[in-house]
């Protein structure tokens, strides 16, 4: 596939796409130039692990992060709910996070600068084809961490583990799985109460643990004792319940049990 398919996010069609076991020059630290250049001005998309990585860091709640840190564009071709931190209201537009000895929440840092200067894209579903992802080396002008000395060699795949990526990516598989569902094949896009469960479910991980034990959705759904105590204490387990959910919820599918009582009251 050639970087210039259709099918991929206009972002990414001039880019260089890296085939598999190629390799890039690069390294990033405070004797780099253009240290911290990079952190103002930028579109950083948040996947629902950074959100939450960064609300526990902040020590806020899921809602009060995305109030305070986010911003949803909205576009006519937007098939489901976009997260983007928000930049300082100052002149340079700062990241929030970055201070003069670079990235405060560094640990916790979002995917998409874990990723830097990688680009990822997973080509929309085909019916009875499996999305495989496709990386790209972003050449940006004011990047200065190519042509350094000290550079090393990486591949997509070293990269990404030496920056913590495939633990998180495999905990997101189910994130994953959503955005490229075949139910999106010719631009299907969720109507406004599923983009609301969507987003919640996804990025407010507080608001959809309250929906799970304050309402009465235990009464509906079969799980395990041990199960829904892990989903009270463990925001990890309760994501990728959540994205499990979402099948179940917006696409049908048998991800979840439906309780046999409860089928029965829904009986006329």
């Amino acid at each position: 596939m050639s970087t210039g398919d259709a099918r991929l996010p206009q972002f990414l069609v001039d880019k260089k796409q890296l085939a598999e076991g190629e390799t890039f020059a690069f390294t990033c630290h405070p004797g780099v130039p253009c240290f911290n250049s990079c952190c103002a001005d930028v579109n950083i998309v948040l996947t629902p692990l950074d959100v939450l990585r960064m609300a526990r860091r902040l020590e806020m709640k899921t809602l009060e992060f995305l109030e305070t840190h986010t911003s949803n564009p909205i576009t006519k071709d937007l098939q489901i709910p976009m997260v983007m931190l928000k930049m300082k209201d100052a002149d340079a537009k700062p990241c929030p996070f970055v201070g003069d000895e670079g990235c405060t929440v560094y640990e916790d840092r979002p995917w998409a600068c874990r990723m830097y200067p990688l680009g990822m894209a997973i080509p929309p579903a085909r019916a009875g084809e499996e999305p495989k992802p496709l990386f790209f080396i972003f050449e940006d002008d004011h990047c200065k961490g190519r042509f350094q000395p000290d550079c090393k060699q990486w591949t997509a795949q070293s990269w990404r583990s030496d920056q913590g990526l495939e633990a998180q990516d495999e905990l997101e598989e189910g994130f994953r799985d959503l955005v490229s569902h075949p139910w999106f094949i010719g631009g299907r896009t969720l109507d406004p109460k599923r983009m609301h469960m969507f987003y919640t479910a996804c990025y407010d991980i507080d608001t959809f643990r309250s929906f799970v034990f304050d309402s009465s959705f235990c009464e509906r759904f079969d799980i395990q004792p041990e199960a829904l105590q892990e989903l009270k204490t463990n925001d990890e387990a309760l994501l990728r319940f959540a994205f499990r959910w979402l099948r179940f919820a917006l696409f049908a599918e048998p991800t979840l049990k439906v309780k046999e009582e409860a089928v029965e009251r829904s009986q006329p």
